[in-house]
């Protein structure tokens, strides 16, 4: 069993992974001018060299080092990282495609339904063992993600694609002892050639360099941004069991509500059980770190 202050600490670095992917939300409207491939690639682009500087910085390099051995003397490894690249960059592609292209409802609906899926994944396939605050979290969400299927009518394949891609990609993590951020590292790596393709097919920066160097600094902008909320949120699994580490990834659809708002859009009332439900889930989720924190201090 983790301990409870390591338990706290995973959440305090998934929260802030979580607010970071929310100004991530509100930062790509800086760059409506390009397309979500290019928007994607350039992300990665930058974000590659900034997580190295990182890793470095913080001492994890010796995770990357042990999966490039792994790599090397394990036989078939190498097909399991480009399986695990395929996955996480689907998401990192949908994220910043689909706002632009009528599908923002679907992938919102699918980061609600994620959670769900992953505590299913790790009550089932980890064995997983939740508490009943949990528990109670879990029936709250789930409520307020049946009230939005009843709303939408429909599972689209953008929520498809998250609500099932996403515990996939992180099952394949744990089993296979990557779930540390020298494994997202990998991950960027074997994402570049296609997101050079990305670069080089849409163009609209390396075009307007020569006029104007904004639209450069807002990418570069963007690949910090990223390679600061990918960190953090891949220090904090460690710290936290998959049931939990879904259940707090119901955080991050909330802040990108308020983010919503602040461009203009509104919730419809039909839509407030949703997010009621979601918002009990999380205070919650609270409570319980609360009470563990009040009894970690009298132990």
């Amino acid at each position: 069993m983790k301990s409870v202050p390591n338990t706290l600490l995973g959440v305090s670095l998934n929260v802030a992974a979580s607010a970071l992917f929310a100004v991530i939300f509100a930062y790509t409207a800086l760059l409506e001018a390009l397309s979500g491939e290019e928007i994607y690639g350039w992300r990665i682009l930058f974000t590659l060299p900034l997580l190295t500087l990182f890793i470095i910085v913080r001492g994890y390099w010796s995770q990357v080092a042990a999966i490039y051995q792994r790599v090397i003397h394990e036989k078939h490894f190498w097909l399991i990282r480009i399986a695990s690249s395929f996955l996480i960059g689907i998401q990192l592609w949908l994220f910043m495609w689909a706002p632009g292209n009528g599908y923002g409802l679907a992938v919102s609906l699918g980061y609600f339904i994620m959670p769900i899926t992953m505590v299913v994944v790790g009550r089932f396939a980890f064995k997983d063992k939740m508490s009943v605050m949990q528990w109670i979290a879990c029936l709250f969400a789930l409520l307020g993600v049946v009230n939005q299927v009843a709303i939408s009518q429909t599972l689209t394949w953008p929520t498809l694609a998250i609500c099932l891609g996403y515990p996939i990609y992180f099952w394949l993590r744990h089993k296979t002892g990557t779930n540390n951020i020298g494994g997202v590292w990998f991950d960027m790596l074997l994402s570049v050639p296609l997101c050079i393709y990305f670069i080089l097919n849409g163009g609209y920066v390396i075009e307007s360099f020569s006029d104007s160097s904004l639209t450069l600094w807002l990418a570069i902008g963007l690949g910090a941004i990223s390679a600061l909320a990918l960190g953090l949120q891949s220090l904090s699994a460690p710290h936290l069991n998959l049931s939990l580490f879904g259940l707090l990834i119901y955080v991050e659809p909330l802040l990108l509500l308020i983010v919503a708002i602040m461009l203009g859009e509104t919730v419809t009332p039909s839509e407030w059980p949703t997010y009621i439900g979601i918002w009990l889930a999380v205070i919650v989720l609270m409570l319980e770190g609360g009470i563990n924190m009040f009894k970690s201090r009298n132990v």
